[in-house]
């Protein structure tokens, strides 16, 4: 009867572990991609500015 309990427990707290590795899984996939879009929101505007720099870059100040 013990063993049996012992089966079952371990059965049930396997089952758990892979959800929790699943959801974790699933999580980690989930940031990545939002830091990606938040990577890719901002950089176009770092890139805008230096565009507007390049044109003065090479005066001196006549």
């Amino acid at each position: 009867m013990a063993d049996e309990n012992d089966k079952s427990t371990r059965q049930a707290r396997g089952a758990r572990d892979d959800r929790l590795k699943s959801a974790l899984r699933e999580n980690l996939k989930r940031r990545k991609m939002q830091a990606r879009e938040r990577a890719a929101i901002t950089d176009p505007s770092q890139n805008d500015d230096a565009s507007l720099d390049e044109g003065t870059a090479g005066k001196t100040g006549d």
